[in-house]
């Protein structure tokens, strides 16, 4: 017998999944992934974006619980605060999809 789908956890799942599904998104959780926190300034010169973009970009991933910030002066540094989403990145980089 088959068991009932957990819908609360169907939603989380799918929550995160749109949450970084952005080509951005998935730069800056990658590049966070790889320095313990960094600066909109920092994250901008090395993704070669837009200032008003990568602050959109943060913001968003921020609000929905996958980074976290924290001040020091003028600068606002940006972590991950859900560890598990590079995980998920990388399992789908090593998934052989022939879409393109």
């Amino acid at each position: 017998m088959e068991e009932q789908l957990d819908n609360e956890r169907v939603e989380k799942i799918a929550f995160v999944l749109k949450t970084v599904a952005h080509p951005m998104r998935v730069g800056i959780i990658d590049l966070l992934n790889r320095n313990e926190k960094m600066s909109v300034n920092d994250i901008t010169v090395y993704l070669g974006l837009e200032q008003s973009l990568t602050s959109h970009h943060l913001a968003n991933l921020k609000m929905k619980g996958v980074l976290g910030s924290k001040r020091s002066g003028k600068n606002i540094f940006y972590f991950l605060k859900m560890k598990e989403v590079p995980q998920i990145i990388k399992i789908l980089e090593d998934v052989k999809v022939n879409v393109f």
